[in-house]
């Protein structure tokens, strides 16, 4: 009689051993040191400073009187204020809006049509001739553009007048009817290159099989456009309204070097009126409350983009 052998045992799941951090990676922390105390000691300590000095009266000098709320009532009140803050959404069409959408069309046309057809390094010649306004001091090409704009001696009127334009000749930084375009449109050229540099970086991942599939279907370049370039950089998109929109919110450069704020107060804006009150008024208490409102609309503002990207995602 044959002796049946025991049923083998089934192998015990071996329970996986918990990884252990190594010693050194707690190192790593060391690193973020330097940031963290340059982060702490240029944004967080003087903006805690300026939210203070917002609830006092104080020139600049001697010890700072505390109002409490005052200069927030004063704020409400203040027609100023609010107008610039008008002035900053006119701004905000100018370097977010219309440069985001000229810039997409700008950068589809260089990577899907100029690239093709005249060569990456033409592509790139003309991407790096939009960017760079990105690159020149703010001073310098707002003294430039404050030569071609003077109203006696401006390129700009003196070519509106050789082509026998010259009814169209205005005051254009002078006149208060139309300062704020003119500021607007020179933004415009500030801005467009970095939406299309972003942009075009961006198209270097769409994966070329579908423009193939879409030009093979007799898509147009347009519905190319439209249905596979916008939805595939979408993530872009959002950085770039971002960015944009951040850099109109606190914009001072061009306004200080073109127009500071005027001609009257029809260029302010909330950065630029707070130095006003700042350095020319000695007003530093209701400065500081202008620098804080701004500050806190930018990180709404921020969040709130952050949100929408989150749930279109």
């Amino acid at each position: 009689m044959a002796v049946q052998a025991p049923a083998a045992r089934p192998a015990r799941a071996r329970t996986p051993e918990p990884v252990r951090r190594s010693r050194g990676s707690a190192g790593y922390w060391v690193y973020l040191v330097p940031s963290a105390v340059l982060f702490l000691a240029v944004i967080i300590v003087p903006f805690l400073m300026n939210v203070a000095t917002s609830f006092t009266r104080w020139s600049g000098v001697g010890t700072p009187t505390w109002t409490g709320l005052d200069n927030y009532r004063r704020l409400l009140r203040d027609e100023t204020f609010w107008a610039s803050f008008q002035h900053n959404v006119a701004l905000i069409l100018a370097m977010a809006v219309l440069p985001t959408f000229a810039g997409l069309i700008l950068a589809a046309a260089l990577f899907d049509y100029i690239g093709k057809r005249f060569g990456p390094r033409t592509a790139s010649a003309l991407r790096a001739a939009y960017y760079l306004p990105q690159v020149l001091p703010v001073a310098v090409a707002g003294v430039v553009w404050g030569w071609m704009l003077h109203p006696s001696y401006g390129a700009l009127n003196q070519v509106l007048k050789a082509v026998g334009l010259g009814a169209l000749a205005e005051n254009w930084l002078g006149d208060p009817d139309v300062a704020l375009a003119t500021v607007m449109a020179v933004m415009v050229w500030f801005q467009l290159g970095y939406p299309v540099v972003i942009f075009m970086a961006g198209l270097q991942r769409v994966d070329p099989a579908l423009y193939e599939a879409a030009e093979i279907d007799g898509a147009s370049w347009w519905r190319r456009f439209w249905h596979i370039t916008v939805p595939q950089i979408r993530p872009e998109t959002f950085v770039v309204l971002l960015t944009c929109t951040i850099a109109a919110l606190k914009v001072f450069g061009p306004i200080f070097v073109l127009t500071r704020g005027g001609p009257g107060k029809a260029t302010i804006v909330p950065s630029y009126f707070s130095y006003q009150n700042f350095f020319e008024k000695a007003n530093v208490g209701y400065g500081s409350a202008i620098a804080t409102v701004l500050a806190i609309i930018i990180v709404v503002v921020t969040f709130l983009f952050l949100r929408i990207q989150e749930r279109s995602s």
